[in-house]
């Protein structure tokens, strides 16, 4: 394995991409950039190629149903408890509210319109 981190790309399956796409932008206040791929419906999340971390989509793609397929993704923000805040009124369910995890922060889990578990993460 190379020195970098080891995870470049995720995709969150989604089977209403409107829907996923308003409930993402009211919780962490991004815009999406559609991506040609055939076969698929994909939307990007606000991506720095030069930058740390990674990047990755809303995807609709049909035989890929959203909800529990078991992968956790975290986003970063500044302050997790922002972003839990906006769960709800944008549609989903807050599972965990914001809680410490010792020296490496802050997480709060909850779960989108389209039934996928997420983490928020921050320092403070």
């Amino acid at each position: 394995m190379n020195k970098e981190n080891p995870v470049r790309w995720f995709e969150i399956y989604v089977q209403d991409m409107q829907r996923a796409k308003s409930f993402y932008a009211a919780v962490l206040g991004v815009e999406f950039t559609r991506l040609d791929s055939p076969g698929m419906e994909m939307w990007a999340f606000p991506m720095q190629m030069d930058a740390g971390g990674a990047s990755g989509s809303l995807v609709r793609m049909e035989g890929m149903p959203s909800g529990g397929n078991g992968t956790l993704v975290y986003f970063g923000c500044a302050d997790c408890a922002v972003e839990i805040g906006r769960v709800v009124e944008a549609g989903g369910q807050v599972c965990q509210d914001k809680f410490s995890i010792g020296q490496y922060g802050f997480c709060a889990l909850a779960k989108d319109t389209e039934g996928n578990l997420f983490g928020l993460h921050s320092m403070a």
